[in-house]
């Protein structure tokens, strides 16, 4: 359970992140490095290795988990954050991508190739460059998108149209997606937000306490 806490933790946080680039056009940049680093780690020591080694910087995560899935009312009585439909259809959009892809073996081959390929480019950029940022982009476009369903992402027109801001998300998008398949990988399944909910939320709240201490 803790892993999978850490895991929807971080695609709780990706999603939220979508959401900033697309209704501002900025994003914290040691938190996309963060979570880019996630899309490229894929020999690591344990879960928590995918996201830095430090449950901090999934602190965001955690607290978007507990707030979303969480009672309405929090353990003051007060009534907790509304739910956010939008947020909601981005991570079910990823799941149901991801459930897509691991059923097509030709394009999970493609993906490895080009995520190898740009491990090689960090040799001359850094991950947050504009050319690794765009090179995740092409690899969604060209291999998570064609999947179908495709994730309408909504925010500012301005913001949307603008080349930076589209290589971003669909860069967060990949990352997403990574860290879905890591969600699968450790028994994390649709059902489990349904009715383990409770159980991610508990988890999250003592991950939470550890940060704190």
């Amino acid at each position: 359970m803790k892993d999978q806490t850490i895991t929807f933790a971080a695609i709780c946080q990706i999603a939220h992140l979508v959401q900033q680039v697309s209704r501002n056009g900025q994003v914290n940049d040691s938190e996309l490095e963060m979570l880019l680093n996630s899309i490229i780690s894929t020999s690591p020591e344990n879960t928590l290795a995918v996201y830095g080694g430090e449950l901090s910087n999934l602190k965001q995560g955690l607290e978007l988990l507990v707030n979303h899935l969480g009672d309405s009312s929090s353990s003051n009585g007060k009534k907790g954050n509304v739910k956010d439909p939008e947020f909601t259809r981005y991570i079910i959009s990823l799941i149901n991508l991801e459930r897509r892809l691991k059923k097509q073996p030709k394009q999970l081959a493609q993906l490895g190739e080009r995520i190898e390929a740009s491990k090689r480019q960090l040799e001359h950029y850094s991950i947050t460059s504009e050319t690794l940022i765009a090179s995740f982009a092409s690899i969604y476009s060209d291999i998570i998108s064609p999947l179908g369903a495709r994730i309408q992402v909504t925010g500012e027109p301005d913001i949307l149209k603008q080349t930076a801001s589209q290589h971003k998300i669909r860069s967060l998008l990949l990352a997403g997606i990574r860290s879905t398949v890591l969600w699968r990988q450790v028994g994390g399944k649709r059902r489990t937000i349904l009715f383990s909910r409770r159980r991610l939320v508990k988890t999250a709240k003592e991950l939470l306490e550890q940060i704190e201490t």
